[in-house]
């Protein structure tokens, strides 16, 4: 599995040059079966590395431009009445797939976004009365824009928590910068790209994430972290019982992409920026104080010395 592992973190980073953490943290979503939201400024390679982790899991994808007049029906699909038989006959949107790219998904309505939330919490739509299943494994990997960008739309906390994981990529290093500046084309090596993990090792990835250890003093730890967000004056809400429950997933996902069958507490301080950020609301709500509250967050939260 570490052969395999290591071979998808390299296939992406050959494409989105100098981001290995953001590679690193997207690749554990996936592990984990989480959704994934990559937030920027255009330009920085968000439908990059959503168009890397569709390739390099080999799976059937769609993508979708998400505009202010895109509808509902124009993900879920419509009946379309059929004269010669005289029966209506459903066809399937291009939310009918295994990996779903949500490209610039602040670009619409939220009446048009929460279309998205019962087929990326339940893996099913339901559409004209009826319930249809989505295929397996299903993953939805969203792009957005800054909300201070001219039409954007604010996605609502509900919608956020759906995603597992939400990362940004930043500007590229220099190193990074000067080999896109001597002709090193990503979208070429995009291109060039092919599946490197079949249905079926990812099935048994995700098994073996399940099956990652934790122990009670770990668990002690990822407690007093959570009640610590829920309790102290400084936010407004804290982490819900199912943001708990994705940090600690998120934690052993991390923890077996780095090779180890257990979880540590510095598992679930990498995962943290990622998993808790978008969870949790204080009234310092500008991304630059994100990184301040959860530093804050881990100051005033001992770990103790047998948690490890």
């Amino acid at each position: 599995m570490d052969t395999l592992v290591k071979r998808v973190i390299d296939a992406i980073g050959e494409v989105l040059l100098g981001k290995d953490n953001q590679v690193r943290l997207a690749t554990a979503c996936l592990f984990a079966g989480g959704h994934l939201l990559i937030e920027d400024l255009p330009g920085m390679g968000k439908t990059t590395l959503a168009h890397c982790l569709a390739k390099v899991f080999g799976l059937q994808y769609e993508r979708i431009q998400f505009t202010s007049d895109l509808m509902p029906a124009d993900i879920l699909g419509v009946s379309v009445f059929d004269r010669d038989q005289s029966v209506f006959r459903f066809h399937q949107g291009p939310i009918f797939t295994q990996v779903l790219l949500a490209d610039e998904i602040n670009r619409s309505t939220p009446k048009t976004q929460s279309a998205l939330l019962e087929a990326m919490e339940e893996g099913q739509v339901s559409i004209e009365g009826e319930t249809r299943q989505l295929p397996s494994p299903f993953f939805v990997i969203a792009t957005q824009n800054p909300t201070s960008q001219h039409g954007t739309f604010q996605l609502p906390e509900s919608q956020l928590d759906r995603f597992l994981m939400r990362i940004s990529l930043g500007y590229p290093n220099s190193a990074s910068e000067r080999l896109l500046f001597k002709g090193v084309d990503p979208r070429q090596r995009l291109s060039e790209m092919s599946g490197v993990v079949s249905t079926e090792q990812l099935i048994q990835i995700r098994e073996a994430v399940s099956k990652i250890r934790t122990t009670d003093p770990l668990l002690d730890y990822l407690q007093r972290l959570v009640d610590f967000t829920r309790n102290n004056d400084r936010f407004i809400h804290g982490l819900s019982p199912r943001g708990a429950l994705s940090w600690l997933k998120s934690a052993k996902s991390w923890a077996f992409i780095h090779g180890r069958d257990f979880v540590t507490p510095d598992d679930l301080q990498a995962v943290m920026g990622a998993v808790v950020a978008h969870r949790i609301k204080s009234p310092e709500e500008h991304s630059s104080d994100k990184r301040e509250i959860l530093d804050f967050i881990l100051e005033n939260v001992d770990v103790l010395s047998d948690c490890a």
